[in-house]
């Protein structure tokens, strides 16, 4: 290949001076700064693998991802046809991308547009939207693709009851594959010098990864063409199973990716292989390209990266060239992907297990370690103890091991039915003694310990107990987690 640059090359390559040569002019328009993104190597990532990994980072289009392509060409096919006049409205079913592609082209022609979509996608998708002025129309994600509340199905709904509205229809609408022929293909091909043996791609509509494989393959039918699909779609399932049986599928978590049926513009019969991606996988890749490479994508573009590596790692082999698709920014996925805690909600998110150490070293560092009881000290005495040191419950110590517990609040209690109870030894009121657990036990197996009758654990360490763990420390260690 001649010259995609590694990240630390300068970009003295010809395809980069052209494109430094293409932005010393103005633009009519920000249709205009469409397409020509650039093709990025990702060297960290991939680091180990000898097959040589690219991305085309098309979150660098005005809109922040690939369906801008496809945003104007769409609606010029309905132009073409007379469907769509001047003042008309503009109706989709879209994840969120295609949206915005219609909506920067709309913004330019003066359309109205309306969209549909399911209610997982995020809100950054949704705020962006009606920042265009766009009105959006939140429908169930859980319901079949001929359910009236599909969002596919609303948005025909809509158009039939809107005066002057057409489907822009990024499902069958052949100016979807074909933008992606058009400049998409051409565009790969030249920066990878006509040296791509494999390309991977998602399929949503099916556009992409459609036209960029009819441009490939018409200028080399050995390229490999392969789409990831997330686990709960139903795509993998038909094109292993040659569109026999009626896979229902599943609910998934990556957006933009992945169909229940099939659309027309997906092209099956040019796609060599398909390889089924976890959510966890996908979003787990989409972090480690944004903390690893710098590249902020959202989690269809580490679904697709994710099975790229993998393919990249069979293949190894110097001489081929692995080329995934950067489909769209992380920005619009701020409160899930890189949502710690939205991550850790849906079990997405790998954490080292906390020890029972850690909690007892986040206690405050002035109170003692632990505070505890002889067996022969009176009740009178446990509780002035507890009160001194703003404890609720104390180990009896006899030398070095616990042979009971007492609580202020039974104590408390038994003390006001019978004042003689003051006088008492501890010995003679205390409950069962509080577990010991080693130091390095995790939080959660803990937790499993704890109890209403049970309020408190004892860590030990080397053989010596060190510190008390109470049902609110541990409580409020997970609160903050």
């Amino acid at each position: 290949m001649a010259t995609p640059h590694t990240s630390d090359a300068a970009p003295a390559d010809a395809a980069v001076q052209e494109e430094h040569i293409r932005h010393r002019r103005p633009y009519g328009s920000v249709l205009e700064t469409i397409g020509w993104t650039p093709m990025i190597r990702l060297a960290r990532v991939a680091r180990g693998i000898r097959t040589p990994l690219y991305g085309k980072a098309d979150f660098f289009n005005p809109g922040g991802s690939v369906k801008d392509r496809v945003g104007m060409p769409m609606i010029e096919s309905h132009e073409r046809a007379g469907t769509l006049k001047p003042g008309g409205t503009i109706v989709e079913a879209t994840s969120g991308n295609t949206g915005v592609g219609l909506a920067i082209a709309a913004a330019l022609k003066g359309y109205r547009c309306i969209f549909t979509m399911p209610d997982k996608m995020s809100q950054e998708k949704v705020r962006l939207l009606k920042a265009f002025g766009a009105e959006v129309i939140i429908t169930p994600t859980a319901v079949p693709h001929d359910h009236p509340q599909n969002y596919v199905m609303m948005a025909k709904r809509i158009v039939s009851e809107t005066p002057g509205a057409v489907l822009a229809g990024q499902f069958e609408n052949p100016a979807n594959p074909a933008a992606h022929m058009a400049t998409t293909g051409p565009e790969i091909w030249e920066q990878t010098d006509g040296r791509i043996t494999h390309f991977v791609a998602g399929a949503g509509t099916g556009g992409t990864i459609t036209g960029v494989a009819r441009y490939l393959k018409s200028k080399n039918p050995n390229i490999k063409i392969i789409a990831a699909d997330p686990m709960g779609s139903v795509l993998a399932e038909l094109w292993r199973s040659k569109g026999e049986g009626h896979p229902t599928g599943a609910p998934y978590k990556v957006e933009g990716v992945g169909q229940d049926c099939i659309p027309l513009t997906l092209d099956m019969s040019v796609i060599d292989e398909f390889i089924s991606v976890s959510d966890k996988d996908a979003f787990g890749m989409a972090r480690r390209l944004t903390r690893e490479e710098g590249i902020f994508v959202g989690g269809s573009a580490g679904m697709i990266a994710h099975a790229a590596m993998n393919v990249a790692r069979r293949l190894d082999d110097p001489d081929a060239c692995v080329v995934t698709f950067l489909c769209d920014t992380g920005e619009r996925y701020l409160s899930k992907v890189f949502n710690d805690e939205w991550m850790r909600e849906n079990q997405m998110l790998d954490v080292s297990p906390t020890t029972i150490a850690a909690v007892l070293g986040n206690k405050d560092a002035s109170a003692p370690a632990i505070v505890s009881v002889a067996p022969g000290a009176s009740v009178r005495q446990a509780i002035r103890l507890m009160a001194l040191h703003n404890v609720s419950q104390v180990p009896v110590m006899d030398g070095a091991v616990c042979i009971g517990s007492v609580a202020e609040s039974q104590l408390t209690s038994k003390s006001l039915a019978d004042p003689k109870v003051l006088d008492q030894s501890v010995s003679d009121v205390m409950d069962q003694p509080f577990p010991v657990v080693e130091s390095d036990q995790p939080v959660e197996s803990v937790a499993k310990l704890l109890s209403k009758s049970n309020r408190a654990v004892l860590m030990k360490k080397d053989g010596v107990v060190q510190g008390i763990v109470t049902r609110f420390d541990v409580l409020e260690h997970l609160m903050h987690r």
